[in-house]
């Protein structure tokens, strides 16, 4: 059974730094899966943060370029999100999530997270 557990939200201040991990079971973070990170702040529509492609490609929402950067530790089956220059807009439920049917990440991936509260403070 796969499964994603997401760990590492809480507060933090307005231009704090913050890292999630996401711990995966039931598979193996190769080059046939996606990987990446989505969130959902109140009121709106989830969104993707950063995804790691089936081929190893890199790809991060214009929000956040440039402030969070995602990484896999294959070896462990371990997704992080590095947050830093967080805003209060940054405040949202952040989900991990992983397909092998598609090449990259998108709203209907086949599995996700129950996700981790990011609150960010003025």
């Amino acid at each position: 059974e796969v499964q994603l557990v997401e760990s590492g939200g809480g507060l933090v201040q307005n231009g704090g730094s913050l890292r999630l991990s996401c711990a995966a079971s039931g598979f193996t973070f190769d080059d046939d899966y996606a990987i990446g990170w989505f969130r959902q702040a109140p009121g709106k529509e989830r969104e993707a943060v950063a995804c790691l492609s089936r081929v190893g490609d890199t790809y991060y929402g214009d929000s956040v370029k440039g402030r969070f950067t995602i990484s896999s530790n294959n070896a462990k089956n371990i997704l992080t999100l590095q947050m830093s220059s967080l805003k209060p807009e940054d405040t949202a439920v952040y989900y991990c999530a992983a397909d092998q049917r598609m090449g990259f990440c998108y709203a209907g991936m086949d599995y996700w997270g129950k996700g981790t509260l990011v609150t960010v403070s003025s």
